[in-house]
């Protein structure tokens, strides 16, 4: 199979870089020089440079060129899913309740709705092995007519849920981590009876236009939860 030149230019320069030929601050080779080394178009040539500058590898100082671009080394990419984690695969889910509730004032303040909007809230609980390890809170925007299928919710990730009305491209993520002491009722459901913190992931998910469309907040057990996240 032939690679596209535009796709060689990338490869060439991102080696360099990657090597330590090239360093943050370095120019890179011009248009017109790259357009000779390898014999295309200066079209062909900002196809690859734009890929490079997507990836975070160089950006641009108009009528100065191109420039090897500094590493973010405090930026990882978290990879999340309520269902998996490093330790553990939810194998079973439990639904607790689905209820139409009115908003408390946080809740409401965090969904940007008035105290006065329905919300629906779903309660769950996932198991590993016939252990309980996480509880697990959704809160959907809710409007009228709108069919809640229990089946289709009891196994659903968070975006699965709201991907049901929105194209899952459309949706834009939040997430919060942080640990706390479990209330009596997080302890009851986990089956806590010792001082064992949970670890608290809240997601909010957003439409495009940064519309808050729903906000989950899953109590993982301490002892069955790890994430895990890359540099790039």
């Amino acid at each position: 199979m032939v690679v596209p030149i535009y796709t060689q230019i990338v490869e060439t320069i991102r080696k360099k870089i990657d090597s330590g030929e090239l360093k943050p601050g370095d120019a890179i080779d011009s248009e017109n020089t790259l357009c000779k080394e390898f014999g295309v178009s200066r079209m062909t040539v900002r196809k690859g440079l734009a890929i490079l500058a997507q990836e975070g590898y160089i950006y641009s100082i108009p009528g100065k060129g191109n420039f090897v671009k500094k590493p973010d080394l405090t930026k990882y990419t978290l990879y999340y899913d309520e269902m998996t984690n490093s330790i553990n695969i939810v194998d079973k889910t439990r639904l607790l309740e689905v209820n139409i509730i009115m908003p408390d004032e946080k809740l409401a303040d965090d969904l940007q709705i008035s105290r006065r909007k329905n919300v629906i809230s779903i309660k769950r609980l996932f198991y590993t092995d016939g252990d309980p390890v996480a509880f697990d809170i959704k809160y959907l925007l809710y409007y009228r007519g709108m069919p809640i299928v229990e089946k289709e919710i009891k196994e659903a990730t968070f975006s699965e849920m709201i991907a049901k009305t929105t194209a899952a491209f459309a949706i834009k993520k939040e997430l919060m981590i942080y640990a706390e002491v479990p209330s009596e009722e997080i302890k009851y459901y986990l089956n806590i009876y010792n001082e064992l913190p949970v670890l608290v992931v809240e997601q909010k998910l957003l439409s495009k236009e940064n519309k808050p469309m729903g906000l989950g907040i899953t109590y993982y057990r301490g002892d069955y939860i790890k994430l895990y996240g890359t540099s790039q």
